[in-house]
């Protein structure tokens, strides 16, 4: 069975830090751009970040561009999101989700449960 699971949310303060892990079971995440999305109650899903299969490439929002940073370690079949200088409107439901291509082109195939992520004094 083809599944992602994310780890690593949770209550952070506002300027705290956060590492979420995306790992991958039932297949390599090798071939596939993966990407993080955020969903806050309310309010539409949106994307956070994305990384190409190979590593090479990653784009980033705007809002969270300078904080945020995607890696991967396709070794371990995981992409991380690290999260540096949170606010309280980084909270929000985080997803990974994976597309079977090189880059980050949308179309993503499969996604994660979500983690909780919450800033907040």
């Amino acid at each position: 069975q083809l599944q992602l699971v994310e780890s690593g949310g949770g209550l952070v303060q506002p300027g705290g830090s956060l590492r979420l892990s995306c790992a991958a079971s039932g297949f390599t995440l090798d071939y596939y751009a993966i990407g993080w999305f955020r969903q806050a109650p309310g309010k539409e899903r949106e994307g956070v970040s994305c990384i190409s299969s190979s590593g090479g490439s990653t784009n980033y929002a705007d809002s969270v561009e300078g904080r945020f940073t995607i890696s991967r370690d396709n070794a371990k079949n995981t992409v991380y999101l690290q999260m540096n200088s949170l606010k309280p409107e980084d909270t929000a439901i985080y997803y990974c989700a994976a597309v079977q291509a090189g880059s980050c082109t949308g179309g993503f195939d499969y996604w994660g449960q979500g983690t909780q992520v919450t800033v907040s004094s």
